[in-house]
């Protein structure tokens, strides 16, 4: 069994968590620079200052935020540290990361372009030259191992003059913001990229890092999420006209999702919670709100506010393909408090060390799922095991647990292929190469197949190696993925 040759195999990497570089080359500073490290149990938080010279931090969990208080401003503190300004020093490593990424094999390489390093502040008439000459650099460098762009437009970040000034996405304004600097990325890379996210987990974001908004209530965030959808459409539709036969998707974070028991109580709260993911792609890929959006609003309170010619506007652009992360699955009840990301226990399934349940065959279920409900082309573009990963005496890395997750992801990725009929175009594998994690902003928790040296503080020396899995991989791709029945 394997897959196709037109088959798209490579990794994802978000600028925030990888680049650094955060003051150099005209680059403006972006929402997620306000965020410390962290923890499961001491979470990353965004420090801040009030009026009166006071000083704080609120937790800034990519699922779970909190409100910044009113009159306070997003400051640096001495004393914290912050992951983004450093991450992984992409910036100063990218050739070097690139070409260990093309020793596997990677025919694509999904990246994020980050917003206020084209447009410092996000409301200049002329975009960044130094910043758009840094990702034409990486694209020059890609193409000579044949390897091609999977640019994320917006990946969780963007100029915190827009969320200072105008409340981030809230704000109308935003949108125009965005459409312009869409409109520079087309012109300067359209002829050698073909496909495009607009937005990532979009599904997801909430709060000042991700949405710059400084209010996390339900209100505020449907709203955000309305002028969101109105601006990935309005860059979808100008995509196509000003690059014939680009290709547009938005990413979501798609874990599988079953009910907790038989009793039709819990089957019906299921169905109701999967609604809350279907919600955003229907919108995103079919250009109109749902009949069930009201049963979300009512619930959560929401009067969600529109302007006259949105409903046009959502119609001109909808999404080509349908791309989504998968890292778990969750079991819901009646009595489960949950996110994005949390659920009951499944007493069937392992968990990694920050609990997160390993379930296979929940990607191939997804994957039909997505597919029956919508007929376009899906894109993995993330899906991975954060370990802690051991450096022995040897210096090599046995990962031998993220070999056993990726191949058992892999084999229900081809029989959804293979056997089930699901058009899927690719699949990009979560960090590469070691990176900061969203969620807890730490260096321990590791999904890369390249090491990176360097801990939860920026320490180390940066050098790359790779991993056992990073040879094991490399088979994989070499194989279109036929190895994998081998073992």
């Amino acid at each position: 069994m394997k897959v196709s040759d037109a088959f798209l195999w490579g990794g994802a990497t978000a600028s925030f968590q990888v680049e650094g570089g955060y003051q150099e080359g005209g680059r403006g500073l972006s929402t997620h620079d306000y965020e410390t490290d962290g923890s499961v149990e001491n979470p990353r938080g965004i420090t801040y200052r009030m009026p009166d010279g006071s000083t704080g931090r609120i937790r800034s969990s990519f699922f779970n935020p909190e409100d910044l208080p009113d009159g306070a401003e997003p400051c640096f503190l001495d004393g914290s540290y912050y992951p983004s300004h450093k991450a992984v020093d992409h910036y100063h490593h990218w050739k070097e990361d690139i070409a260990l990424m093309a020793g596997m094999g990677f025919n694509v390489y999904r990246f994020s372009i980050c917003w206020s390093r084209i447009f410092p502040t996000g409301e200049e008439e002329a975009p960044n030259e130094a910043g758009l000459k840094f990702y034409e650099s990486m694209m020059d460098e890609m193409e000579k191992y044949n390897m091609e762009p999977l640019i994320t437009i917006h990946h969780d970040e963007l100029p915190v003059h827009l969320a200072k000034k105008y409340d981030g996405w809230s704000s109308r304004h935003t949108i125009d913001c965005y459409v312009k600097y869409c409109k520079v990325l087309f012109e300067r890379f359209g002829k050698r990229c073909r496909y495009w996210l607009t937005f990532n987990e979009i599904n997801a974001v909430r709060g000042f890092a991700a949405c710059g908004t400084h209010k996390c209530d339900n209100q505020t965030h449907y709203n955000a999420v309305h002028n969101m959808f109105l601006a990935s459409a309005k860059a979808v539709k100008m995509g196509h006209e000003m690059m014939p036969g680009s290709q547009f998707g938005a990413m979501y974070a798609s874990s599988a999702l079953y009910p907790a028991t038989c009793k039709p109580d819990d089957v019906f709260r299921h169905m109701q919670k999967r609604r809350e993911t279907y919600f955003f792609i229907d919108v995103m890929a079919r250009g109109y709100y749902p009949s069930y959006a009201g049963d979300i609003f009512r619930r959560r309170g929401v009067t969600l506010h529109k302007e006259q010619g949105d409903d046009e506007i959502l119609k001109e652009g909808p999404l080509d393909y349908i791309s989504f992360s998968y890292y778990r699955s969750n079991v819901i009840s009646t009595e489960t408090v949950s996110n994005v990301i949390s659920g009951d226990p499944n007493p069937y399934l392992e968990v990694t060390p920050w609990g997160w349940p390993v379930d296979p065959v929940g990607l191939r279920y997804v994957l039909n799922e997505f597919y029956d409900r919508y007929q376009k082309p899906l894109f993995i573009v993330e899906n991975g095991l954060g370990a802690i990963d051991k450096v022995e005496e040897d210096g090599s890395i046995q990962d031998d647990y993220r070999i056993n997750y990726m191949r058992d992801h892999l084999k229900e990725m081809m029989k959804a292929i293979n056997e089930d009929g699901v058009e899927c175009l690719g699949y990009t594998m979560w960090g590469p190469m070691d990176l900061v994690s969203l969620s807890t902003g730490e260096m321990k928790k590791r999904y890369g197949f390249i090491y990176v040296d360097m801990d939860d503080k920026g320490n180390g020396t940066l050098k790359r190696t790779k991993k056992k899995s990073y040879d094991w991989m490399s088979r994989v791709i070499a194989t279109q993925g036929e190895s994998l029945w081998e073992e």
